[in-house]
C-alpha cells in the first residue's frame, strides 16, 4: 500500500521510463498551499453567483413594465410577430406556409423568468382569436433541479377540427424560403424530459429574438426594400435633394447669366448703332460746311 501511494506522488518518464525521484516535501508544502488558495477563490466564486442571481432578480423587476409597454408597442404594427421570425437566420427556416399563416394571428411573446432565476423559465406566445387552435396561449416551461438537470412542461395545442398542424402542407413550391416537412408547433407539444438535453429553440427565444426583436423585423423591413424607398425620399428632402436644388440653381444662375450677357450685347450693340449714327450726323455735319463753303 505505501509503495501505491509513493507511486501516486513520483513522475513518471515519457514512454514508460523508470519513474522520477518523489516529490520533495517543499513542492508537496506549495502544491498544499495553491489547493487552500483554489478554495478559498471557489466559495468567492459562489457567493459572486449568488449576488448576480439577487442582481438579476432585481433587474428582471425593473424590466417587466418596460417589457409591457414594448408589447403594447408591438401590438400596433402588423404581423411583427411573424415578420420578425421570418428574418431570424434559424427560426425563420422552420416555419411552414401553415406556420407562417397561425403567425399572423400571435399578438405577443413572453419570457418569464423563475423568481430565482436559476430554477427555469417560461416561453408564452399570445395569440387572438384565430381559425387554427382554442388556446390564447401557447406556453413551455423549462425547470432545473438542484443537480441542474432539465425538465420540460408544456400542454398539447387544442386545435380546432380539421385544423391539426402535422406537416408543412400548403407549402408553395416556388417560395424562396426552403420547404418545412414538420411544422413549428409540433415544439409546443414535445413529450416531458429530464434528459438534460439543450433546447436550442428555445435558448434562440430567450436568449436573442425576446431580448430585441426589432433588429430581426428591421432586417426583414430592409430586406423587402421599404427602408430603401423611405431613404431616397428622404433624401430627396435632404442630401439628394439639395444636388438636385443646387444643379436647378446652377441652371436659373446659367440662364440669368445668358439673359444678362444678352441684355449686355443688345445693349453694347445698341452704343455701338449710336455711334455709329452719331459718326453719320458728324460726318454729313462736316459735308454741309464744306458745301457752304465752296
Amino acid at each position: 500500500m505505501a509503495d501505491a501511494d509513493k507511486g501516486k506522488k513520483a513522475k513518471v518518464t515519457e514512454e514508460g521510463g523508470s519513474p522520477s525521484p518523489a516529490a520533495s516535501p517543499q513542492l508537496l508544502q506549495s502544491i498544499s498551499k495553491l489547493q487552500e488558495i483554489q478554495d478559498e477563490l471557489e466559495k468567492i466564486n459562489v457567493n459572486a453567483s449568488d449576488e448576480v442571481l439577487v442582481l438579476e432578480q432585481n433587474f428582471n423587476v425593473l424590466r417587466k413594465p418596460v417589457f409591457i409597454r414594448r408589447n403594447e408597442v408591438i401590438g400596433t404594427i402588423h404581423e411583427f410577430w411573424l415578420t420578425a421570425f421570418l428574418s431570424h437566420p434559424i427560426l425563420g427556416d422552420l416555419l411552414s406556409e401553415e406556420d407562417q399563416k397561425i403567425l399572423k394571428h400571435m399578438s405577443s411573446l413572453e419570457v418569464e423568468e423563475a423568481k430565482d432565476v436559476k430554477s427555469g423559465y417560461s416561453i408564452i406566445f399570445n395569440f387572438s382569436p384565430n381559425p387554427y387552435f382554442e388556446d390564447g396561449k401557447l406556453i413551455k416551461t423549462y425547470c432545473f433541479n438542484e443537480e441542474g438537470k432539465l425538465s420540460i412542461m408544456c400542454q398539447p395545442i387544442k386545435w380546432k377540427d380539421g385544423k391539426g398542424i402535422t406537416n408543412g402542407s400548403g407549402h408553395d413550391k416556388g417560395g424562396k424560403r426552403p420547404y418545412t416537412s414538420e411544422s413549428f408547433f409540433t415544439w409546443f407539444s414535445e413529450a416531458v424530459k429530464s434528459d438534460g438535453q439543450v433546447d436550442q429553440i428555445a435558448e434562440i427565444i430567450r436568449d436573442d429574438l425576446w431580448p430585441n426583436p426589432l433588429k430581426h423585423f428591421q432586417d426583414e423591413v430592409d430586406a423587402m426594400g421599404l427602408y430603401g424607398e423611405a431613404e431616397g425620399e428622404g433624401d430627396k428632402g435632404f442630401g439628394g435633394g439639395n444636388e438636385g436644388a443646387e444643379e436647378d440653381e446652377d441652371e436659373d444662375l446659367e440662364e440669368v447669366e445668358d439673359d444678362d450677357d444678352k441684355e449686355y450685347h443688345e445693349e453694347d450693340g445698341d452704343d455701338e448703332e449710336e455711334e455709329d449714327i452719331g459718326e453719320d450726323e458728324d460726318d454729313g455735319g462736316a459735308d454741309a460746311d464744306a458745301d457752304e463753303d465752296e
